[in-house]
């Protein structure tokens, strides 16, 4: 079910603008994670708002150690943005999130790293850790309130992810977007990256 929430994503939010066999033969699309929490939040807010789950629409920001987003449409999972794997999307604790696909061969020619190496430095020394050297989003809170340079740039890094994609699934929802739903450990417990992630969309409807 971690997978299936997604499975009413329409061709054109999971398809990979790559040769079509991939798909077909191979299984290779956009599937989403985090579907369990998604479908309990889904749930829950519609008995918060008293709005029937079929005709509500939201933005959910999953926000851990590991992090994604998903724009709901009448209930149903409309897009995402983790893909075929958990590494896509947002930046995580040790996760990159979003990379240029070509910075894979350009590692291992420059670096002389193997396949198996940059996977494995994308999804276990990325993400904050990568940036700042701590995975865990408290400390490089608090660091960055203390003025640590490399901590203020990943708390940065990971709001504006953030944002590029509450933009993009508004757009998604034409604007009518019934709440924005923040849960998981930071989206839950962090006060600070819930002002940070809607700072300035009054005018939006978003406060």
């Amino acid at each position: 079910f971690d997978t299936a929430f997604h499975m009413t994503m329409p061709p054109e939010a999971f398809m990979y603008a790559v040769p079509k066999e991939l798909y077909k033969e191979h299984g290779i699309r956009r599937y989403g994670f985090h579907g369990s929490s998604y479908q309990y939040v889904l749930e829950a807010t519609s008995a918060h708002l008293k709005v029937p789950v079929d005709k509500l629409n939201l933005i959910v920001c999953h926000l851990g150690n590991g992090a994604s987003m998903a724009a709901i449409k009448n209930g149903k999972s409309v897009d995402t943005t983790m893909g075929l794997t958990p590494l896509d999307g947002l930046v995580m604790g040790t996760r990159s999130g979003d990379v240029d696909p070509a910075l894979h061969l350009h590692l291992t020619k420059t670096k002389d790293m193997t396949l198996d190496q940059v996977n494995t430095m994308l999804n276990k020394a990325s993400g904050l850790q990568g940036l700042c050297g701590d995975s865990d989003m408290r400390h490089v809170q608090e660091k960055a309130d203390a003025g640590d340079a490399d901590a203020k740039i990943a708390l940065g890094v990971f709001i504006k992810r953030v944002r590029k994609y509450l933009g993009s699934f508004l757009v998604e929802l034409g604007g009518n977007v019934d709440a924005i739903v923040f849960t998981a450990g930071i989206g839950e417990n962090s006060a600070a990256v819930r002002q940070l992630a809607c700072a300035g969309l009054e005018n939006l409807g978003i406060a």
